[in-house]
């Protein structure tokens, strides 16, 4: 039988997560307090799924798919009462994170994995809260979910092999490829990506090159698909911003983020999702 998902969170992240969960045959129920949210999440869902049928990237019968295996829920405890795993997509909040897991642990059954998709909390600092850290994993998606192919999987302190061996498995069935890393604050690729973004906001603060020629430079002399600025406003100035602090507290110095990224995240130019960021993406 097929395992029961439930994605928490109808951002972005979230909305992605479930529509490959959903596209590759998985019963998933996608939770969020606002039904507001919920709406504009399908909407999205749909049009991504329209867009890669399109563009050939997606078979026709992802949309049946879709519409027969997903569904949504404004209540936390209806929605994952019945699933397999539940994988948390909300903020990078740890106290949001926590009063979501308690009340997930109080519902589902003794079988049920838990998982974040938290790209730099320690999966131990979160699994402490839980009666049953043994079921609590990190899985770690990229944006978009639908086009990125890796899944970050991280062991916590108490996490048990068969949780690690029936995530790896899930992470497959999605089509993806997972990475097996050690929970550290940042794991691998936070911490390796943000270095990277961080210093490319500081080129660009002191005069180096314009955000351009910084994405240029690693485009074409290192190979990146994408460069560092454009990265950061694909992936959100204020998501990059609040994993950067959790980092500079738990890890050091290089971390700090740039006066530059808290100025364009407090007037609001949070990169694609604003239409303006490093890049004008208004066009």
């Amino acid at each position: 039988m097929s395992l029961r998902l439930t994605v928490i969170g109808a951002g972005t992240m979230g909305a992605g997560i479930a529509q490959v969960a959903a596209i590759h045959g998985f019963s998933t129920t996608l939770c969020d307090l606002s039904a507001d949210q919920l709406s504009t999440a399908m909407s999205s869902i749909s049009s991504s799924v329209e867009k890669g049928i399109d563009r050939g990237k997606t078979p026709p019968e992802a949309r049946d798919l879709v519409a027969q295996g997903l569904s949504t829920e404004t209540d936390l405890s209806k929605a994952c009462a019945d699933a397999d795993v539940v994988i948390e997509a909300v903020p990078e909040d740890i106290d949001l994170k926590n009063k979501i897991f308690k009340t997930v642990e109080s519902v589902v059954s003794s079988h049920a994995v838990i998982a974040s998709n938290t790209s730099s909390i320690p999966i131990s600092k979160l699994a402490s809260s839980l009666s049953a850290p043994e079921r609590f994993i990190g899985m770690h998606f990229f944006n978009p979910v639908p086009v990125m192919s890796l899944v970050e999987i991280i062991r916590g302190e108490k996490t048990s092999e068969s949780v690690i061996d029936s995530i790896v498995k899930l992470a497959r069935d999605m089509a993806k490829e997972p990475i097996v890393v050690r929970d550290s604050p940042g794991f691998a690729t936070s911490r390796l990506g943000l270095v990277i973004g961080l210093e490319a906001i500081r080129m660009l603060e002191d005069g180096v090159a314009s955000a351009e020629e910084i994405d240029k430079a690693m485009e074409l002399g290192y190979r990146h698909p994408m460069g560092p600025l454009k990265l950061t406003d694909l992936v959100g100035l204020d998501v990059r911003l609040a994993i950067a602090e959790v980092l500079h507290e738990e890890i050091g110095e290089q971390f700090r983020p740039p006066q530059l990224l808290r100025d364009m995240v407090s007037r609001g130019d949070l990169g694609k999702k604003s239409g303006r960021g490093f890049h004008d993406w208004s066009v």
